[in-house]
């Protein structure tokens, strides 16, 4: 039998019996229960920005007896949730209605291509131009009151855009359901960053997941729909606003919490202040702009965007002009957004337990030159496969969402994240749907669009890897 240890280190020592006194357990870290008492002390995440180091407990402070905290917002959390799920559907429906209707929207308004073409650029240029004011809405507003008049705007834009009698007025009620829907992007995962800041994987897939089926829904549903309300397109776009209008109630019972989405703000589910630590005002919102991993992620959010928006505005034209019926294109363009439904929700949950994302980067845009590649050689012929593909790459949305919440440890640094890479990729994003439409007018073909298309997945590929590494933009600015 082996001889017992002469020392022992206290933090070997047996667990005390029921009666005895525990020991002074010296080694343990600061804040934390000590041993023996798990059984009796259950500590809860509340949803907050994750604890900075002037938030801790000090050394030494014995913990108060109070009880045990509680989630913040539970009676918010079911709305949240509702919420989330009806915002996603209607953030992508105003934009692929019209790329499915295109055609005749182009003729009913005697648009050029090149008109289209500008047409299809509205969407990126109000998300960078609305999207940059939202963390100063929420601010003031509050998150929720700002989605909630975001989805409001939505369904004003998509009720007046039937009426218009011209493009000037149909690019302007075009604009107002855009610029609901650039606020809500940009919040969307400052809320789940709020209410869900252990399961930002799981809440950014669910909502990425109800994004890609609203998107693919529209798609397909909308030429059919025009169909049976007797082909007139402007009742096929109109339709919409019901979804938009509905998307609104959730978010009324959350006007009240005008705290949701603050750094340093907490409540209790009864509606008490929550005493906090603030941290410095450089840790609570960080200057993204001097991040190199924020500006990647931007462009990494752009170059994704152009290629998204590339495929709603231009994909079913792409198939029509190559003898494909307008119904079957519309449902390939079904196909590519609902490739989202189970990837959106899959890859988010991915990403977070991976420590870096860069593979799942490269894996999506090898998907995407696959694609394109087919679309360039027989548009027609593996109509189903490129995009079964483009689907797959157009994935890079969720995953590049959920890279915001990773790439910050706060609550504020997510909103000044959120809206940066969102209006910085935004912006790269407007030419490319532009160009696409004067490269197909003057060179009277899609040879060369879809060569640009595909060229753009290398870029998108390295600035993918460079925003995926392990770091946030604390450790940067």
């Amino acid at each position: 039998m082996p001889d017992e240890p002469k020392t022992l280190d206290p933090a070997a020592r047996p667990a005390a019996t029921a009666g005895d006194s525990p020991a002074p357990d010296r080694d343990r870290p600061a804040g934390t229960a000590p041993r023996g008492t798990e059984a009796t002390t259950v500590t809860q995440a509340t949803p907050t920005a994750p604890a900075t180091p002037e938030a801790s407990t000090a050394p030494g402070t014995p913990a108060a007896p109070a009880a045990p905290a509680v989630p913040v917002h539970r009676r918010f959390l079911v709305p949240v949730v509702l919420g989330l799920v009806l915002a996603a559907l209607n953030l992508r429906p105003a934009i692929t209605s019209l790329g499915a209707l295109l055609e005749e929207v182009s003729e009913g308004l005697h648009m050029s291509g090149s008109v289209a073409g500008v047409l299809t650029s509205v969407p990126p240029l109000c998300f960078a131009v609305f999207g940059i004011t939202a963390p100063r809405l929420a601010r003031r507003f509050g998150p929720a009151a700002v989605v909630c008049a975001g989805m409001a705007a939505i369904f004003a834009g998509l009720v007046l855009r039937p009426l218009a009698g011209g493009t000037a007025a149909f690019l302007a009620a075009s604009a107002l359901a855009l610029m609901g829907i650039a606020v809500s992007n940009v919040l969307m995962p400052v809320i789940v960053k709020r209410y869900f800041p252990d399961r930002v994987g799981t809440m950014t897939g669910l909502y990425s997941m109800a994004l890609a089926l609203g998107t693919s829904v529209a798609a397909a549903a909308t030429v059919p729909m025009t169909g049976a309300l007797g082909g007139d397109w402007r009742l096929g776009l109109g339709v919409w606003a019901v979804l938009a209008a509905l998307a609104v109630l959730p978010w009324l019972p959350l006007l009240r919490d005008r705290d949701g989405g603050r750094a340093g703000a907490s409540r209790t589910d009864t509606g008490a202040p929550r005493t906090e630590a603030k941290a410095p005002a450089q840790a609570a919102a960080p200057r993204v702009t001097r991040s190199r991993t924020a500006w990647a992620l931007g462009a990494f959010f752009g170059l994704q965007a152009t290629g998204a928006y590339i495929t709603m505005g231009w994909m079913p034209q792409i198939f029509r002009d190559a003898g494909v019926p307008a119904s079957t294109a519309g449902v390939l363009l079904a196909v590519t957004m609902v490739m989202g439904v189970p990837l959106a929700f899959v890859i988010p949950r991915l990403a977070t337990r991976m420590k870096t994302q860069g593979p799942i980067v490269v894996a999506l845009a090898l998907c995407g030159l696959g694609g394109y590649t087919g679309l360039f050689l027989a548009p027609a012929a593996g109509a189903w496969v490129w995009a079964v593909l483009l689907g797959v790459s157009n994935c890079a949305f969720p995953l590049a969402l959920t890279m915001i919440g990773l790439r910050s440890r706060t609550g504020a640094g997510v909103v000044r994240l959120s809206a940066f890479a969102q209006s910085v990729g935004y912006l790269i994003s407007i030419p490319g749907p532009l160009l696409v439409g004067v490269l197909y007018q003057h060179s009277g073909g899609w040879g060369l669009p879809i060569a640009l298309m595909g060229g753009l997945m290398v870029p998108q590929m390295i600035v993918g890897i460079l925003a995926g590494r392990d770091r946030t933009v604390e450790d940067e600015c």
